[in-house]
């Protein structure tokens, strides 16, 4: 990463309120090319809001999207869409379409309004499927497979949009644990091989500790903390955010940084 470089993706001041209730308050970071960043916080922190407002589809309060250096409200949404692919927590899919077809939508950005998929296209699709182990399923229809088959074809899809930045919200979810390593170690090799920016929101702390080059914790729709996962897996943070009691370690099995966690206890009280 260049670190003089322009960032690919910026949030300056960013707040989101709906009705009376603020969901994000001043949020600013910065991703560059090839920089794999992983959010993390509790339930209701505003990790899938933050996503959702970063690709134009939550509108703002305050502060305001760059993309490229230039703001989000200045592209198209089919502009948006060949330089940002979204892979929503639970996507929603309930036509038999096959797996093909879903990562062939993926595609759709690139094409005219006429245009039909060239070689190129189905190509793509196909290394898109091959990345994520879904090429055996191409032919089945999505409604037939598992919550792990569909998130990996929605990632492939999400793939073969061939775009600059991946947001992605809980990819690992209903995955087992290989398919999890896997995954991850998959958007590691696609941001340094394609110079992709990855903004992936997680809800295990270890693998977001091994997999990504920065932190940023979320608390009550704020950013409590941003750094490398040293700087932000510290146990004044986790027991704040998390209400938990950590101790910070390097596992001498892998060497990676990995956590021993308990619930704080409870606040006692005296009554006289």
């Amino acid at each position: 990463m260049n670190a003089i470089s322009v960032p690919l993706l910026q949030a300056e001041h960013l707040a989101v309120t709906v009705g009376a209730q603020p969901l994000l308050t001043d949020i600013s970071f910065a991703l560059h090319r090839g920089e794999v960043v992983g959010v993390i916080g509790p339930n209701g922190a505003g990790k899938s809001t933050l996503l959702r407002a970063l690709c134009g589809l939550l509108p703002l309060s305050a502060g305001r999207v760059l993309l490229e250096d230039c703001p989000l409200s200045t592209y198209s949404p089919r502009d948006i869409a060949r330089r940002l692919a979204l892979l929503p927590q639970l996507p929603n899919f309930e036509v038999a379409f096959t797996v093909r077809e879903v990562a062939l939508m993926g595609r759709n950005p690139h094409l005219g309004r006429f245009e039909v998929e060239t070689a190129t296209d189905r190509q793509l699709v196909a290394e898109a499927l091959a990345a994520v182990d879904v090429t055996a399923l191409a032919e089945r229809p999505i409604t037939t497979l598992s919550g792990g088959e569909r998130q990996r074809v929605f990632l492939a899809r999400a793939l073969a949009q061939s775009p600059l930045l991946l947001l992605l919200d809980e990819p690992i979810n209903n995955l087992d644990i290989r398919h999890q390593l896997d995954l991850l170690d998959l958007i590691r090799r696609l941001a340094a091989e394609r110079d992709l920016g990855v903004l992936v929101a997680l809800h295990d702390l270890t693998l977001a500790a091994r997999f990504c080059d920065r932190l940023l914790l979320l608390d009550g729709g704020r950013l409590l903390a941003e750094g490398s996962p040293e700087q932000v897996l510290t146990a004044d943070h986790l027991a704040q955010s998390f209400q938990i009691a950590a101790q910070v370690y390097r596992d001498p099995f892998s060497g990676q940084l990995s956590l021993s966690v308990a619930a704080l206890a409870p606040a006692t009280s005296s009554l006289t």
